[in-house]
């Protein structure tokens, strides 16, 4: 059949002639035209969609356009006259048709008042050109065959989130981003809330913290059977409920160890404040029947969404919450744990090089996405090692510092009633949890309540004893 892809000896299909880019010369002349006839109206619009010179096609239109952009920007008059001086002064009025082509724009734009319908079918025709760029930009790599297939599935999917998301780029000018911040100021003054990003439900992480904030790495490390995993949890439930009268936010959980139906009945469990260990042995009354039904009642609304896969790569679990971002909006993500993951672009070196792309590829995916993300890790047994309290440093943080440098927020969470040694043994409720680093502002250690019964960390009356800022 003519026009379409023929098929050579052995069956392979022959690639067809190469086709013209889309796009639509009378979209971009109409823009023009209004441009020149209500030049304040119609380069605003252009502005707030995010057309640039690059948004057409023809070359001609490139340079008008850019022209009227710079004046508009100069706060100069946009019309016939000014437009010619200034393609005139760059030496581009004969190249674009001269006065006779402006003259030809203006008087073929009878009326402005479909200038927005025109401005939609430039910018998607721009939108098409680049998705069409991208693909074949990821063809030629498919080809070339330098990168594995995981590392340009990744690139791929970024590059079409980057259209996806942002569209094309405009930069931010300073005095907007300074007038945008100082509405946050005037917001947190009016308000006196004192947190700033979102809630961990425990008043005095928050006081600390500030909240968790956007884009910020949160490494929460521990030695085993401390909590780490149900303090997690019991701040991912808080997210979704809306904690501390803030509104419920999706949550993303990347439970690699935990299966999901193992961690529902945790939260159900704990949620509940009924023991899991006597649900599994069937001791279970009728009033703690009814507990367990109100709280699945209650989470059965949260917006949690569970993603149990084990041994996730890097690159993965990246474009799987890119895809929850795109389709739930998620605004916090809790990964269990990163000792677990998997990075097989480096796995042939060391464990501690492999960790080290781990950590920078959630602290990117953390930036990207623009939500805080908590990551679980494992501790080193140094601090067995340094005495019977056992108290974890920095440097404990098992298989790479990098971890350390990359996180943004790194709490060490311990049980002193677990070191017969410790002043504080005694107390089986208590949990430290040390706040060593802080990027943004003070460290210290907040002590919480833990009660293992129903695996769930609550306030404490006791307040910070904050150290100094970083």
């Amino acid at each position: 059949m003519a026009g379409a892809a023929e098929t050579a000896a052995g069956g392979r299909a022959v690639r067809p002639a190469e086709r013209v880019p889309p796009h639509s010369e009378e979209a971009e002349r109409a823009v023009l035209g209004c441009a020149l006839l209500d030049a304040a109206r119609i380069l605003d619009l252009c502005v707030e969609r995010q057309l640039s010179a690059d948004s057409f096609y023809l070359q001609t239109h490139q340079s008008l356009f850019q022209a009227m952009l710079d004046l508009h920007g100069e706060r100069k008059p946009v019309d016939f006259v000014t437009v010619a001086e200034r393609l005139r002064e760059t030496q581009l009025l004969d190249a674009v048709g001269g006065e006779d082509e402006l003259a030809r724009l203006a008087g073929g734009a009878m009326t402005t008042a479909h200038a927005e319908y025109y401005i939609q079918r430039v910018y998607e025709y721009h939108l098409l050109r680049r998705i069409i760029d991208t693909a074949r930009g990821v063809t030629e790599h498919c080809y070339k065959g330098e990168q594995g297939a995981e590392t340009v599935l990744n690139d791929a999917e970024e590059a079409f989130f980057d259209l996806s998301e942002k569209r094309i780029g405009v930069e931010r000018v300073w005095c907007q981003l300074v007038n945008e911040e100082m509405k946050e100021v005037e917001k947190l003054i009016s308000e006196k809330k004192g947190t700033t990003g979102i809630s961990t439900g425990y008043e005095d992480v928050d006081r600390l913290l500030l909240g968790m904030q956007p884009g910020d790495l949160i490494v929460l490390a521990a030695r085993p059977s401390m909590g780490k995993t149900s303090l997690a949890l019991n701040v991912a439930e808080h997210v979704a409920l809306g904690a501390r009268g803030q509104p419920p936010r999706p949550v993303a959980v990347f439970s690699l160890e935990m299966s999901a139906e193992s961690l529902v009945r945790r939260m159900i469990c704990s949620h509940a404040r009924v023991s899991a260990q006597s649900l599994s042995s069937g001791l279970v009354g009728p009033p703690e029947h009814g507990k367990l039904a109100g709280a699945a009642d209650v989470l059965r609304q949260a917006p949690i969404y569970v993603d149990d896969s084990a041994g996730l790569e890097a690159l993965d679990l990246r474009a799987r919450a890119r895809r929850l971002k795109r389709k739930h909006d998620v605004q916090f993500i809790v990964v269990d744990y990163l000792q677990l993951m998997n990075y097989s672009r480096y796995s042939d070196e060391n464990r501690q090089r492999e960790t080290a792309a781990i950590s920078q590829a959630l602290k990117s995916m953390a930036k990207e996405l623009k939500v805080p993300v908590m990551v679980l890790s494992q501790l080193s047994r140094a601090p067995e090692t340094r005495g019977s309290t056992a108290v974890p440093k920095l440097s404990d943080l098992r298989d790479s510092g990098a971890i350390e440098q990359d996180a943004d927020v790194v709490m060490l969470l311990r049980r002193p009633c677990l070191y017969p040694d410790d002043k504080d043994h005694e107390d089986a409720r208590l949990a430290i949890l040390n706040v060593a680093k802080h990027r943004n502002g003070p460290i210290g250690e907040i002590k919480l309540d833990f009660d293992g019964r129903f695996t769930r960390f609550e306030n404490r009356r006791e307040g910070v004893d904050s150290g100094s800022a970083e």
